[in-house]
């Protein structure tokens, strides 16, 4: 599988679809070939009934510098650009129902910070840094950033991130909400398979029902959330994880359950 790539890596292990991003020389940044290896990828992960969580890290000391702004000029067109190469992405990441983890090994800078924000979860090293570059050269934060961050930091925290532009540390970051776990080097490789082991241990259909609708009730009124949640848990209550953690509560053992 990994050898279909060229400006990423993929593999399967206990459940866990690792991508990384594979230009460590540039620092991961983002060319339009990497654009589209993570679209393909995602797509395999998401249909690949094996695949029950996914990781996203970066090769080498970067998570990701953003975009490789050699192919960017004063002529570009930057709507066009964004919805060609990134809306694509950060949609397919958003569409994919299976959990996201973004491990983040070191600096996530522009659209890198965007790509990890758009992740369900960030594991992060002490020192890495997110870094909302894009102030330093006259542009605002895209590919999400302005959707997402408020929503995970709240309105004035991610207004200031946005326009002073002040990297923030991995312990920066846990401490205001923005990671979920901080992890020390040493221990980088162990706990963040164990933490997406665990992701793929859990009722893979009901962590998609509560992905999906919990986005939708960040813009519904609460009698709408209701209803959504009622017909969420109509399709959860189908589903062969549902009768095993059921019987499993009876019969007062860890449920096993096998994703659908």
């Amino acid at each position: 599988m990994g050898n279909t790539f060229q400006t990423i890596s993929y593999d399967l292990k206990k459940g866990v679809a690792r991508i990384g991003l594979n230009r460590p020389s540039a620092y991961n940044a983002f060319t339009e070939q990497m654009n589209k290896e993570m679209i393909k990828a995602l797509r395999i992960a998401s249909k690949d009934d094996e695949v029950r969580s996914i990781v996203i890290t970066g090769e080498g000391k970067a998570f990701c510098a953003g975009e490789d702004l050699g192919g960017v000029n004063e002529h570009t067109n930057h709507a066009t650009f964004l919805r060609n190469r990134y809306h694509p992405m950060m949609k397919a990441i958003k569409q994919t129902p299976k959990p996201i983890v973004a491990a983040v090994n070191g600096t996530a800078a522009g659209a890198g910070m965007s790509l990890a924000l758009a992740a369900d979860f960030r594991l992060v090293q002490p020192e890495a840094k997110f870094v909302s570059a894009f102030i330093n050269i006259g542009l605002i934060p895209d590919s999400g950033f302005l959707y997402i961050l408020p929503r995970l930091i709240g309105y004035a925290k991610a207004l200031e991130v946005a326009v002073l532009g002040k990297p923030i540390t991995g312990r920066e970051a846990h401490e205001m909400g923005l990671a979920t776990e901080v992890i020390d080097p040493s221990e980088w490789e162990e706990k963040v398979s164990r933490f997406s082991e665990t992701l793929s241990s859990l009722p893979t259909q009901s962590v998609a029902l509560i992905k999906r609708y919990m986005m939708d009730g960040m813009n519904l009124t609460f009698e709408e959330m209701l209803e959504k949640e009622a017909q969420a848990q109509r399709i959860a209550g189908k589903t062969h994880d549902h009768r095993e953690g059921l019987q499993a509560f009876k019969e007062k053992r860890k449920p096993d359950f096998i994703g659908n």
